[in-house]
């Protein structure tokens, strides 16, 4: 009878936007009330917050997440729509300030996690790009890192694959050297790949006047210009490089390529390259209610999500050391357990204002 009661009350409480749980404890506890959370989040993380033991864990905390997916730089123009959201979580600080001043808020906001960018290649062609000095690979760690200066050179001198040693027993390999990327101007992992550029361009200093964003028009136009068409969230390049599609090497987080690794999915010959000089792509969760501060608040301190979010293939802020243990066992590809010790130096991103610049003129808009 009290089972019936219960999904009675169950019913009635979705009608008013309040669910109502059991959670097992092994003591017949007593339902757990839980309440809607309504957001936008990027669509890296769209699997995190699908995975039923992440809303298993949620719900053990009272909180029942309802996230639509979107390119983190076209979160802010839907955040400042749509009404009734609890909280934003784009994949960087830029959007996440964007929305911020559009929601009037003051506080400043939570980064649970974060992933490094990163290069995507195939075995062979990480192996040419080494033989080129494009790229590197630690012999003690098996570490690949990706040489930004000699990339920056190649684009300014319009490489082509085919000049490259080893090359010319790859049919596939063919055309001008780029890494694929997402539209900066709708996605985070594009626009902070300009930022990287900006930054590797203007001698390893921040882009922080219209003159540094002049200088460095000509190689990001070009460095976009050469992809064509470009998909506006991250999975979606991902995925055709999974397929077998696509360019030979695309930039994305580290995260993509670690959830697969961390959870025992098969990865072929996939290598990451660490971009010797690369962005951290901090994701930044603006909470505008109590329960999206409570639902921050979870990801950056609760264990158990905090294991989920490695899991997945997040970095926790909380979470370094758990991180480097979860990784150190996994031998294919090979993940960065200390990107110190790695020396991979972090860029630093360009204001809001510069970086909308720089992503115009990666655009091709007029200055």
């Amino acid at each position: 009878m009290r089972r019936r009661a219960l999904g009675v009350i169950a019913a009635l409480a979705l009608l008013g936007g309040v669910t109502y749980a059991l959670v097992p404890d092994g003591g017949g506890a007593d339902p757990v009330r839980t309440v809607a959370v309504t957001g936008l989040i990027g669509s890296e993380k769209r699997a995190f917050f699908e995975s039923p033991e992440v809303k298993a864990e949620l719900a053990k905390q009272g909180l029942e997440v309802h996230a639509d997916s979107t390119g983190s730089w076209t979160m802010s123009e839907q955040a400042r729509s749509a009404s009734g959201l609890d909280f934003a979580f784009p994949a960087s600080t830029a959007p996440a300030r964007e929305i911020q001043r559009n929601w009037g808020l003051q506080d400043s906001p939570l980064v649970p996690f974060y992933s490094p960018l990163v290069v995507v290649a195939h075995a062979p062609v990480a192996q040419i790009l080494r033989d080129s000095n494009l790229a590197a690979l630690d012999d003690a760690s098996g570490v690949w890192t990706f040489r930004m200066d000699e990339y920056v050179n190649a684009l300014k001198k319009g490489s082509k694959w085919q000049d490259l040693p080893g090359a010319k027993g790859h049919a596939e390999l063919s055309g001008p050297i780029f890494v694929t990327t997402t539209d900066p101007e709708s996605s985070s992992s594009g626009a902070l790949y300009v930022a990287l550029l900006s930054y590797v361009l203007n001698g390893n200093l921040v882009v922080s006047d219209d003159q540094g964003v002049e200088a460095a028009r000509p190689v990001l136009y070009q460095a976009t210009a050469l992809q064509g068409g470009q998909k506006s969230s991250s999975d979606e390049p991902f995925r055709d490089f999974l397929a077998g599609v696509g360019n030979p090497l695309i930039f994305g987080y580290e995260s993509q390529v670690a959830a697969m690794a961390v959870q025992g999915q098969p990865t072929g010959d996939m290598v990451v390259m660490y971009p010797d000089t690369t962005a951290y792509s901090d994701h930044t969760i603006i909470a505008r209610t109590e329960n999206g501060r409570k639902l921050a608040g979870l990801l950056q301190n609760d264990p158990a999500l905090i294991a989920l979010e490695i899991r997945f293939g997040f970095r926790p802020q909380a979470g370094h050391d758990a991180f480097a243990d979860r990784v150190k066992g996994v031998k294919q590809p090979v993940l960065a357990q200390d990107l110190n010790a790695a020396k991979v130096k972090q860029a630093t991103v360009p204001s809001l204002d510069n970086l909308t610049k720089l992503t115009k003129a990666a655009k091709g808009s007029p200055k």
